[in-house]
């Protein structure tokens, strides 16, 4: 059986994604061991599942990656860009330094790294361990027709839209500068031979997405690419909502969910928006900040119920529309759902999710900057009115429910490391 390291960058969405393969991992009789930066331990500690350890690389609180985490979340221009990228740079830098130490001293067989993580690719092939690429976000396989994942343009193969892409591919890799320079500096400490950049720290084995193919862009079949639907546990079902939520809902509305995720549910003001378009659509609005908002502000949305969790699954089970920032968990769920969807993406692949749901016309897209009542209502409107949203939703969303996901997602895994699955049980 294999020891597999577990890397990832320090979010919530892609350490809880890692957690799930490896207890699924544990499951099938492998060991499996978290190696993260310095600080992480302390986040990730209450979320890690029994069985898995967790080891530091380097020093660093808890409180130097939340103002990392924080300053991800508000992006604010070229700038902000910039500033994300160098310190995404310095945290692989993290890895490469010390991470080599504990990879032999727990004695890893295999690596399970995160595409957006270069230094697991990188410290992968400088000790000739085997290892898996894990796209938690979007995938960011290479292919001219397909924008990079943070661009909100359509998908165009034709010469107009290729040429488009390549100007976008050479903006990014100016921007992307930091990162770029750090791997080639430890491709050379490791002795690995040119690397340009992001893409060559990824597997050649196996690259797993949580994407289905019918919700991607089109692009040419490869061995080495997996789309498995969504990894949650296994064994988890939607839960039910509190009775005490339940008793609030009112059946005789349309219900629209809007939650903007882990990272961005301090956007207040959008929540407001959302509310106000709501009420005059005659709909039920519930809204979940997921704990980022403080009580008063919390009050202040104006929605028929404000609230900081909730079974997200279980709720857009109910729901007519969701009103997302278009995070790739939240997308996924909505689908399963058969829901239709107001994406309002922020930050990170959130663009090109969003430009996903238009070309399947799952949904609708408005950008975040001057964001209006009367777009949102309208764009809101359109979706409870008309079905070829929700038809369009629910077709994808049998995709997802036959996908396969994590016990999928696991034997892709056990083949490409070990040549043979486990057997499952």
């Amino acid at each position: 059986m294999a020891h597999f390291a577990l890397i990832c960058p320090p979010y919530y969405s892609h350490l809880q994604v890692f957690a799930v393969l490896g207890a699924e991992l544990v499951r099938r009789g492998h060991q499996a061991s978290f190696v993260v930066n310095g600080g992480a331990g302390e986040l990730l500690a209450a979320k890690a599942p029994e069985g898995i350890a967790i080891h530091e690389a380097g020093a660093g609180g808890p409180g130097r990656l939340e103002r990392i985490i924080a300053r991800a979340a508000r992006p604010s221009g070229p700038l902000g860009i910039l500033r994300t990228v160098s310190d995404a740079a310095g945290l692989s830098d993290q890895l490469c330094r010390f991470a080599p130490d504990i990879l032999h001293r727990i004695g890893a067989t295999a690596i399970l790294g995160d595409q957006m993580e270069p230094a697991a690719g990188l410290l992968a092939r400088y000790l000739g361990l085997p290892f898996v690429s894990v796209a938690a976000a979007l995938p960011v396989h290479a292919d001219p027709a397909v924008p990079l994942p943070f661009l909100p343009w359509p998908y165009d193969p034709s010469e107009k839209g290729l040429k488009r892409n390549r100007g976008g591919e050479r903006v990014a890799n100016l921007l992307m500068t930091a990162q770029g320079r750090m791997i080639a500096g430890w491709a050379e400490r490791f002795g690995l031979g040119p690397h340009a950049g992001h893409a060559d720290c990824l597997s050649s084995l196996a690259q797993i997405s949580q994407l289905v193919p019918s919700f991607d862009f089109p692009r040419p079949a490869a061995p080495h690419h997996h789309a498995v639907g969504p990894i949650r546990p296994p064994s988890e079902s939607a839960p039910d909502l509190p009775a005490e939520l339940q008793a609030r809902l009112d059946p005789a509305r349309p219900l629209v969910f809007a939650s903007l995720g882990t990272l961005q549910g301090h956007r207040a003001g959008i929540f407001r928006a959302v509310a106000a378009a709501c009420r005059e659509l005659g709909a039920q609005c519930v809204v979940a900040h997921c704990g980022r908002l403080d009580e008063r502000q919390a009050a202040g949305i104006g929605a028929d119920i404000v609230t900081d969790f909730v079974p997200q699954r279980a709720m857009l089970s109910r729901a007519a529309v969701c009103v997302t920032h278009a995070g790739m968990n939240t997308v996924l769920d909505s689908l399963e759902a058969g829901v239709p969807m107001l994406a309002l993406p922020i930050a990170f692949d959130q663009p090109g999710i969003g430009a996903r749901i238009v070309h399947h016309g799952v949904g609708e897209r408005l950008p975040r900057v001057l964001l209006s009542r009367a777009k949102l209502r309208n764009s809101l409107e359109r979706l409870l009115a008309e079905p070829r949203f929700r038809n369009a939703a629910q077709r994808i969303g049998q995709d997802i429910r036959m996908s396969g996901g994590t016990r999928r997602a696991a034997d892709i895994i056990e083949d490409a490391v070990t040549g043979k699955p486990a057997v499952t049980g």
